[in-house]
C-alpha cells in the first residue's frame, strides 16, 4: 500500500512539476507561494477584522495566529523531525532528478508543508468564523490555499503527498480552532 501510494506521489510530482510547467507559472509560482507576498492581505484582514469585530478582533486573532503557530510547530517539530523525508530537490533517485527547481532547495525536510499547512489553517479558520456570515468566502480561500500549496510542487520543494497531508493537518487545526470560537463570536439567543 505504501508503495502504491509513493508511485502515485512521484507520478504526480513529476508530471506537476516537469510536464505541466509554463513560462508564466515559472515566473509567477516562486513569488506567488512566498508568506512576504501576502503581508498587504494580512493587514488588510487585521484592519478589517478590527472594525467589524471591535474588542472581539483580540481574541479573534489571537486565536487565528495561535492557530497558524500551532499548524507550522506540528508539522515542522513534530512531523518533519520524527518522519525526515527529504525533499525532492535534495533526493537522488531516477523518479526526481530532473527537478524543475525554480527557488533555492530548503535545508529541512518535506513531509510535511508547512506552507500547505499554515495556509489550510488559515484559510479555514476564515471560513469557519468569517465564514458563517460571509458564505461568499469558502471558495476563494480554498483556491489560495491550494494555489500557495501546488506552488510547493510546481517550484520543486515538496511532493504531492506532503502538499496533501499538510493540507488536512492544517484544515483540522483550523476547523478545530474556528469551532473553538463560534459560541463567543455568535452567541446564540437566548430564546433559541
Amino acid at each position: 500500500m505504501i508503495d502504491t501510494i509513493l508511485n502515485w506521489d512521484y507520478y504526480l510530482f513529476e508530471l506537476f512539476n516537469q510536464r505541466l510547467t509554463n513560462p508564466l507559472f515559472d515566473s509567477v509560482m516562486p513569488w506567488w507561494r512566498e508568506a512576504e507576498t501576502w503581508i498587504p492581505l494580512y493587514l488588510v484582514l487585521s484592519i478589517y477584522l478590527a472594525f467589524q469585530y471591535k474588542m472581539k478582533s483580540i481574541i479573534l486573532l489571537g486565536a487565528l495566529i495561535a492557530c497558524v503557530g500551532a499548524g507550522d510547530f506540528i508539522s515542522h517539530h513534530i512531523i518533519k523531525k520524527n518522519v525526515k523525508r527529504p525533499r525532492p530537490c535534495h533526493q537522488a533517485s531516477p523518479v526526481v532528478q530532473d527537478v524543475h527547481l525554480l527557488i533555492k532547495c530548503g535545508r529541512g525536510y518535506s513531509f510535511t508543508s508547512n506552507h500547505a499547512t499554515n495556509h489550510f489553517a488559515l484559510a479555514t479558520f476564515l471560513i469557519g468564523t468569517l465564514g458563517v456570515r460571509k458564505k461568499w468566502i469558502f471558495w476563494p480561500l480554498l483556491f489560495w490555499a491550494a494555489s500557495i500549496a501546488y506552488g510547493q510542487v510546481y517550484v520543486g520543494v515538496h511532493y504531492p503527498v506532503d502538499i496533501l497531508c499538510g493540507a488536512i493537518l492544517g484544515s483540522l487545526l483550523g476547523w478545530l480552532f474556528s469551532k473553538s470560537l463560534s459560541n463567543y463570536l455568535y452567541p446564540k439567543s437566548i430564546d433559541a
